[in-house]
């Protein structure tokens, strides 16, 4: 049984496998109805509890969906209906759940909520996000430059903005994947020296460079996400405008990379803020693919899961 918890804590060999399955799925279904089913029904009479303690559409829609076209079928939770760790353990919700399902993907705030899940259930358990990490946006990520640009192996990436969980999957995705990072911002949102110092302990740079400019230099993908949380206060909103302005990518940025360097984000984007609409829908943007990607990617950190 293997549960997918992070870039991190997952073998190499087995997130290169997943990529390349996702690449397969995606082309066998090319052509294809996008409801259709898959021709392969590796889910079939599965189930997958899809909890949401944190809304979501991309991932709700992507997991929803790719469960169906392999020919499972969803459960999905909310954290309203389910009231994790009130009144009832999560452990003991991890337990009952596992008796009814084959697989659990949880969307969740604490990363402790998701470790313990993954402790006490039988099935095994996907991290959809925590405020930690964020694994299954950067195999999406992976994919998608490989899609567009061959090997990410040996590239520049850089992260503008706020240190936050996608980019600490992403630093974890340097180590394992085998590119460099470069992460650009105000030092109170620096990422976590553990993300970075286990990227440099797989053998790649793993850097901080607090002027922009400098930092975008040869790189062949730019990244950002939003500056602020729906759950942040108006207060917090202002303050993270504040830090982050000189952060924002927009065309003079973009201009500093190489030529071809493509822009990804994960969305929703507040445009204008991190990023100028000017670049997300210029033609070095793969956001929507990327967006696309979540859904193939994620079926195969399923099929892995169930070794199916």
């Amino acid at each position: 049984m293997n549960s997918f918890l992070g870039i991190d804590t997952t073998d190499k060999a087995d997130l290169r496998r997943m990529i390349d399955a996702a690449r397969a799925m995606k082309d066998a279904r090319a052509g294809q109805p996008r409801g259709a089913p898959d021709a392969e029904q590796p889910l079939r009479n599965r189930m997958v509890a899809l909890i949401f303690e944190k809304p979501s559409t991309r991932t709700r829609v992507s997991f929803d969906l790719g469960v169906r076209q392999m020919g499972g079928q969803t459960m999905v939770l909310s954290g309203k209906e389910m009231q994790l760790g009130h009144g009832e353990t999560i452990a003991d919700t991890a337990r009952v759940l596992s008796r009814y399902v084959d697989l659990i993907m949880i969307r969740t705030f604490e990363e402790v909520t998701l470790l313990e899940m993954a402790e006490y259930a039988s099935v095994p358990v996907i991290n959809g996000l925590t405020n930690r990490t964020h694994p299954c946006q950067i195999m999406a990520d992976v994919m998608t430059f490989e899609e567009h640009r061959g090997p990410i192996a040996g590239k520049k990436v850089v992260w503008s903005g706020d240190g936050n969980n996608v980019c600490a999957s992403m630093i974890h995705g340097a180590g394992q994947f085998g590119f460099d990072f470069t992460f650009t911002g105000p030092q109170p949102l620096d990422p976590e020296r553990e993300a970075l110092d286990f990227a440099r302990a797989q053998g790649v740079q793993a850097v901080i460079e607090r002027d922009p400019m400098k930092a975008v230099e040869g790189a062949d993908l730019v990244v950002t996400d939003t500056w602020v949380s729906m759950h942040d206060p108006q207060s917090a909103r202002e303050r993270r405008h504040n830090q982050l302005r000189g952060y924002q990518v927009n065309k003079l940025l973009m201009g500093q990379a190489k030529p071809d360097a493509l822009f990804m984000h994960c969305l929703p984007a507040h445009r204008d803020d991190e990023v100028t609409s000017e670049v997300m829908d210029g033609p070095n943007s793969v956001i929507f693919d990327e967006a696309e990607n979540r859904l193939h990617a994620q079926k195969a950190v399923m099929r892995w899961c169930l070794a199916v």
